[in-house]
């Protein structure tokens, strides 16, 4: 006999009864211990570990397997000259997405639609955190990413930059001072109540001091390391992955998030990167460096490529191994690993000084790489345009819990696009961008609002960005490129002589403006133009 239990009234069948004979819930407490001892109980299920990787401003282009064969078919642009052994292996065995989009190209925007799966108007994070910024804070009240693993059993472990807090004078070592004397103030320490799901917490709010990072952990002590940062970073995940320490319960599923700092600048010695790897681009000219069309190789930027493409591949390596180590403990078969960024990095291109907060290809398009054997099979997606707010559910999707995806979460799921199960979940027609800045400010200089200044839409084949003034909020500046027949984005188009061509792309955006509760749609900015 095989007992199968379901909530009251149950069944049982018989080996080879065609129908099952009803039982009243009653019955079961009469059978005898034994029966329902011995009969199999519903097995739990088996959920796969997760480690979520996403240095920060590391670019598209500067991976080597975008010129390897099977790769390079897939983009128009040719990759950046760099060593990346440990990436150009992985996404062999990963599904590989070609538009990654980063819809807020900034760091904390981006982290924060990342860890709530909402969209920057109701993440908390509109704009980058600092101290006179008190309106960009990630909710306390939003379910993250962590809170659902965390209460579905995970153990949770964030390593590295966070930079999703207001910064406050909550110094655990010195109480009612700020951890930092600059003015406004940058880093952050995150108290446990804002650690949203995650038990085990070694993490700055942001630092960019590569060779003498600091962290505080778990309880809050703060360790100051002479390392370059990433290298130190390998080693607490390696350390997390053999549970030194007992730090998680052996018997859970794993979530762990690893933030490297590097490539974000500074990079202009060695101080910022680590020699060896400065040395493979040390003697190579620039313009055999910055060989892509839309680079000003005269900017005094310009010096610090090689510097950008050491970090690149010192970042390679500490992924790298993390993956061995994985690998090495027979953790890799069940464990989903996602490779990313936050952003982009222009580095000399368009001319421009802003290594983000563009809608400039090398500043939005994002790596996204995504491993999980014998679930994902390993493809290039060409097709789809992810979004930042769609990477939260995907994931929790991918690992069985799309039941427990938050009716908060404005991304959408494509775990059965990437499982090759399911595509009903519509493609987005393109990807928003947007751009916030600072608002209204006080008397002390605190912003008490922020300006949503520009807002355009990334398809496959057009870029457009609409910039508006503060003042009237109309039209300001124009980006229009034709990304498919000019993928360096050289040739601005007037926009005034291809109104058809922005009509169509304004009406592709007002869905997108829409499903992201913009403050464009909700203020039906240049009505004029944009078909709400």
């Amino acid at each position: 006999m095989v007992l199968f239990q379901r909530p009251s009234p149950e069944f049982f069948f018989y080996k080879n009864m065609k129908h099952p004979i009803h039982i009243q819930s009653g019955f079961l407490a009469m059978m005898p211990a034994f029966m329902i001892a011995c009969s199999p109980q519903p097995k739990e299920p088996e959920y796969p570990n997760v480690i979520y990787i996403f240095p920060d401003q590391m670019r598209n282009h500067a991976m080597g397997f975008w010129n390897e064969s099977g790769f390079q078919d897939a983009i128009n642009f040719t990759a950046d000259p760099v060593h990346t052994p440990n990436l150009n292996r992985f996404a062999k065995e990963s599904a590989v997405l070609t538009s990654a989009m980063s819809n807020f190209p900034v760091s904390s925007p981006h982290r924060g639609m990342l860890l709530t799966g909402m969209f920057s108007e109701n993440s908390g994070v509109p704009l980058n955190c600092n101290s006179n910024r008190p309106i960009s804070n990630l909710r306390e009240d939003a379910t993250c990413i962590s809170d659902v693993f965390s209460q579905a059993g995970y153990n949770c472990a964030y390593l590295g930059k966070l930079h999703v807090d207001y910064p406050t004078p909550n110094d655990p070592a010195n109480p009612g001072q700020y951890v930092e004397n600059q003015t406004p103030v940058w880093d952050a320490y995150t108290p446990p109540t804002r650690r949203h799901g995650f038990d085990y917490w070694y993490s700055y709010g942001t630092f960019d001091v590569h060779k003498n990072p600091h962290y505080w952990d778990t309880q809050g002590i703060r360790h100051d390391i002479h390392e370059w940062s990433p290298n130190h970073e390998a080693d607490k995940a390696i350390s997390y992955l053999r549970n030194e320490g007992n730090v998680r319960d052996p018997k859970k599923p794993f979530f762990m998030m690893i933030s490297f700092n590097p490539p974000h600048s500074p990079y202009r010695s060695t101080d910022d990167c680590m020699e060896e790897d400065y040395n493979l681009y040390k003697d190579i000219p620039i313009d055999q460096l910055l060989i892509r069309p839309n680079a000003d190789k005269t900017m005094e930027k310009a010096e610090s490529t090689p510097y950008y493409f050491a970090s690149v591949t010192g970042v390679d390596r500490a992924f790298g191994r993390i993956m061995e180590e994985l690998k090495r403990l027979n953790l890799d078969k069940n464990t989903l690993v996602v490779f990313t960024s936050d952003h982009g990095e222009t580095m000399c291109s368009q001319g421009v000084q802003d290594p983000k907060n563009s809608p400039y290809a090398e500043s939005m398009n994002v790596p996204f790489l995504i491993r999980y054997p014998e679930k994902i099979t390993p493809k290039i997606d060409k097709e789809l345009i992810l979004s930042t707010p769609d990477i939260m559910p995907t994931i929790l999707g991918l690992c069985g819990l799309e039941n427990n995806i938050p009716t908060s979460v404005e991304g959408r799921n494509y775990a059965g696009r990437f499982m090759d199960k399911d595509y009903s979940t519509p493609l987005r027609e393109g990807a928003l961008y947007i751009r916030n800045v600072d608002g209204t400010k006080d008397e002390n200089g605190k912003v008490q609002s922020y300006f949503p200044v520009a807002r355009g839409i990334k398809t496959h084949q057009y870029t457009l960005a609409i910039t508006i003034d503060k003042k009237n909020k109309q039209i300001k500046n124009v980006l229009l490129f034709d990304d498919l027949n000019d993928p360096y984005q050289l040739n601005n188009l007037p926009w005034e002589e291809h109104k058809e061509l922005v009509q169509s792309l304004c009406k592709k955006m007002v869905p997108l403006l829409k499903e992201a509760d913009d403050p464009w749609y909700k203020e039906r900015i240049l009505s004029e133009l944009i078909p709400y």
